[in-house]
C-alpha cells in the first residue's frame, strides 16, 4: 500500500538567500478593482516554503527560471519555465524551492468572498505551457511604474493589461469547443457513473485524442478534471446545504462514503467533515 501524504500545515518560510517583491492592495488601491490581495515576483531559495490550506480566492503563478515543486490535484510535481499553474478558491496551494536550485516565479492572489465568481474555477486549466516572457514584461511594467512616477493612469493600464492576461489563462476551452460542451454537461450530472470510454464517447473522439486533449487544453488527465468538478461542487454543498455527507457523495458521484471523503482529503487537503467546520 503506498505510504500516505502527510497532512499540510499553513507555511510562510523565505530563507536567507530568497528576495521578493510584492504589492499589497493596501498600498496600491487600483489592484482592489478587480479583487487581487497581492502580487509579486520571488527568487526562492531552498528552504523557501509557502503552504495555504484554504485561500480567500484564486491563486495564479507563472515560472520565469528554474525548478520548483507544485502541490497539484493532490500531488506533488516539478515545474519549470514557461509553466503556468492555477488553483480556485478554498483550495490547498503549496509550493517550495528545491535544494540547491534557484527557481523565480510570478504570483497573483486574489480576494474572492463566495458569494462571487472566482476567476480561477475547478473548469479552469490547472497548469499550462505559456509565454512566460510576455507576462514578465507586464509585470515589469506595473513594478517599473510604482517604483517611480505611480501615476494613477498609467497603473491602471498596467493592472487592466495584467488582468486581461490573467483571465485568458484562466479561461477553459480555449481552442476546443468540444471540451466546453461535454464538461459544461458533464457538471449538471456529476452523479452519473461517468468513465474514460464514457466522455469521450460524449465527445465524439477515441478515448486517446479525448486524454491527449484534457491534458493540452487542461493540464491534467480526464478523470483528474471530473474528480476537481466533484470536489468543488460538494464544497458548495458543505458549505451551503445541512445535507448529510452521504448524501453529497451520492449527488457529486460517489456510491461510496470513504472513495468520497478519501477523494475530498487528497484535493482539499482536509476531511468533509473538517471543511465543514471551516466554513
Amino acid at each position: 500500500m503506498a505510504a500516505q501524504t502527510p497532512p499540510l500545515i499553513e507555511t510562510t518560510c523565505d530563507g536567507p538567500k530568497t528576495t521578493r517583491w510584492v504589492l499589497e492592495s493596501s498600498e496600491c488601491k487600483a489592484l482592489a478593482t478587480h479583487r487581487i490581495a497581492r502580487l509579486g515576483i520571488d527568487d526562492a531559495f531552498a528552504p523557501y516554503e509557502r503552504v495555504r490550506l484554504s485561500p480567500s480566492g484564486s491563486f495564479i503563478m507563472i515560472c520565469l527560471s528554474g525548478y520548483g515543486r507544485v502541490l497539484l490535484d493532490g500531488r506533488w510535481h516539478k515545474v519549470g519555465p514557461g509553466t503556468a499553474c492555477m488553483a480556485p478558491p478554498r483550495v490547498p496551494n503549496a509550493f517550495h524551492a528545491l535544494p540547491g536550485k534557484a527557481w523565480s516565479f510570478l504570483w497573483i492572489r486574489y480576494e474572492e468572498p463566495a458569494f462571487v465568481t472566482p476567476l480561477v474555477s475547478a473548469a479552469s486549466p490547472v497548469r499550462l505551457k505559456v509565454d512566460a516572457d510576455q507576462l514578465h514584461r507586464v509585470w515589469s511594467g506595473l513594478r517599473g511604474e510604482w517604483e517611480s512616477t505611480r501615476d494613477a493612469k498609467a497603473l491602471h493600464h498596467w493592472i487592466e493589461l495584467l488582468q486581461h492576461h490573467t483571465r485568458r489563462l484562466a479561461e477553459p476551452w480555449r481552442r476546443d469547443e468540444r471540451l466546453r460542451r461535454l464538461w459544461e454537461d458533464v457538471e449538471t450530472r456529476l452523479a452519473e457513473d461517468w468513465t474514460l470510454a464514457s466522455l469521450a464517447h460524449a465527445a465524439h473522439v477515441s478515448e486517446e485524442h479525448f486524454r491527449r486533449l484534457c491534458w493540452k487544453e487542461l493540464g491534467r488527465s480526464p478523470m483528474a478534471h471530473l474528480t476537481s468538478l466533484r470536489v468543488q461542487a460538494a464544497q458548495e454543498l458543505l458549505s451551503n446545504t445541512n445535507d448529510k455527507q452521504e448524501v453529497i457523495a451520492l449527488q457529486v458521484g460517489y456510491r461510496s462514503p470513504i472513495a468520497f471523503s478519501r477523494a475530498f482529503r487528497r484535493w482539499a487537503g482536509c476531511l468533509p467533515s473538517e471543511y465543514r467546520a471551516r466554513v
